[in-house]
């Protein structure tokens, strides 16, 4: 399913139950179109999702195949975010190319409390099937959606920069320091550079003010870059070595552009990157970044000795 475990339910978006009835789901709808209209002081984004959000439910049909996980929008076909392997479409797209080295597992951290959470959510003694089915992640509470969302994200990255190639090592879910949960999602060796990678789904688009991103679905207080850097300083000082970018990689629908340049921080640039973009990037580099003249072998060995997964 290509929507994020985080995407707005359309009940929620126009404002009932789901157990509102046909005529109720009609005023909603109709109310919600003239708030959300730009002419009455809603905005374009706001009207399409209304709009959206009645073609998910807006006939019996279609709301009956979205509160049975199967989702008219994606043409029928079951609804889940069960676990996939990430490194499936990354070999497909490199044919018989030889892969980058990729160690860790991507994901799997977020997998793991999300399956905590959401068997603590349902209470003990209810049976989940299939903790993935998309029904059962609609009806979750959005903190808990949210660590499914950024596990996709990582499997998602994961799977692109997997066909980066031979010239490059990947490390997956990195532990930070001596608190678990505490991670880099990727780091990423190459010519090009040492790159610390966050994969993020907020559920909505972001921006970027001060150099910072910055948007709804983050949380108060939240400063993603900054985060990053600090988990980056940690693993530098660990294995003594220096990041040559910093990048937060979404969703090409949450980004403002394909690639929007963030605070350079301790000579490390930063950058919010699309993920269809992220490939090109690293493989391409930025003016002026790179490694600094340490040979790569040298910074893989430090690497290797410090590094540690969650």
């Amino acid at each position: 399913m290509s929507d994020s475990p985080l995407a707005a339910n359309p009940y929620e978006v126009l404002g009932v139950t789901a157990g509102a009835s046909e005529d109720e789901l009609k005023r909603a709808y109709r109310a919600r179109l003239r708030q959300a209209h730009p002419d009455t002081g809603g905005s374009a984004d706001e009207f399409q999702a209304v709009q959206k959000a009645w073609e998910r439910i807006g006939t019996p049909a279609a709301r009956r195949a979205f509160d049975s996980g199967l989702d008219a929008t994606t043409m029928g076909a079951s609804a889940s975010w069960a676990p996939s392997d990430p490194h499936a479409a990354g070999r497909a797209a490199r044919g018989t190319r030889p892969a980058a080295r990729a160690q860790g597992h991507p994901g799997g951290w977020y997998r793991e409390q999300y399956l905590d959470h959401i068997r603590e959510w349902a209470g003990r003694g209810v049976e989940l099937p299939d903790p993935f089915d998309a029904a059962l992640v609609r009806s979750a509470p959005a903190h808990i959606r949210h660590l499914l969302a950024n596990a996709v994200a990582e499997e998602q990255t994961a799977a692109a920069i997997t066909s980066l190639g031979i010239g490059f090592t990947i490390w997956h879910d990195v532990q930070v320091g001596q608190v678990r949960g505490e991670k880099l999602d990727h780091i990423v060796l190459g010519p090009t550079g040492l790159w610390a990678l966050l994969s993020e789904d907020w559920g909505s688009p972001v921006a970027v003010k001060r150099g910072e991103v910055i948007g709804a679905g983050l949380a108060a207080g939240e400063r993603p870059l900054h985060d990053l850097a600090a988990r980056a300083r940690v693993i530098a000082r660990a294995a003594k070595v220096r990041f040559s970018g910093l990048a937060i990689v979404v969703s090409d629908d949450q980004a403002p552009a394909s690639l929007t340049e963030l605070s350079s921080i301790r000579g490390a640039q930063g950058l919010l990157v699309q993920r269809s973009r992220l490939v090109n990037v690293l493989r391409s580099g930025l003016p002026g970044v790179g490694v600094g003249g340490t040979d790569l072998f040298e910074v893989r060995s430090r690497l290797q000795g410090a590094v540690r997964f969650v």
